[in-house]
């Protein structure tokens, strides 16, 4: 299972709120569950990728891959 940095869950709420809109509303519109919604702005360590992606659509966001170099091969 993927994790997820705390950061992304927090950037979710944070997009959310100034969308004025509820865990609830986003649950209906990304067709997932409240609790889903509530642990991953929580910062839940493990989620299905599939519907981070649907949440993050709701709210006009994406989930980006950035290339770096390993700390261990630096």
């Amino acid at each position: 299972m993927p994790q997820v940095p705390r950061s992304l869950g927090e950037q979710a709420r944070e997009q959310r709120r100034a969308m004025r809109l509820t865990q609830a509303d986003v649950a209906d519109l990304s067709m997932v569950s409240e609790r889903f919604i509530r642990e991953f702005e929580q910062g839940k360590r493990s989620v299905r990728l599939d519907k981070v992606e649907a949440v993050l659509a709701v709210l006009g966001l994406d989930v980006v891959a950035v290339q770096h170099v390993p700390e261990a091969l630096r």
